[in-house]
């Protein structure tokens, strides 16, 4: 359980992170950055493999590029949820999410989880 809290802290740090690194991206406070990471891990645990599994030709045919729109739109779905969080438009959704990726992984690294 703490495991989990641990990975959701950290979900919602790269969140808030990214706001302030991007002027397309915004969010009022680091609550709102915890619930949008909350409504993230749940768009991501019940929608993105559906989107996955009927993209499987147009990731094979772009060699998996096409998981960075599918990760956009997961943080534009998350946006329309969270009203204290907003994302400016698709090239910002994508940006974002490569954004919050990285900085997830860094911080998983730094802290060895």
């Amino acid at each position: 359980m703490f495991r989990i809290l641990i990975h959701w802290l950290i979900s919602a740090t790269a969140v808030y992170v990214t706001a302030h690194m991007l002027p397309g991206i915004t969010i009022k406070s680091f609550g709102a950055a915890l619930i949008v990471a909350l409504v993230l891990g749940l768009v991501n645990a019940l929608i993105k493999p559906v989107l996955v599994f009927f993209s499987i030709p147009l990731l094979l045919l772009t060699l998996g590029l096409f998981m960075l729109v599918i990760n956009a739109l997961m943080l534009q779905l998350a946006a329309v949820l969270v009203d204290s969080f907003g994302v400016q438009s698709f090239w910002w959704a994508v940006l974002g999410s490569i954004c919050i990726s990285v900085v997830s992984w860094l911080m998983n690294a730094v802290l060895n989880i």
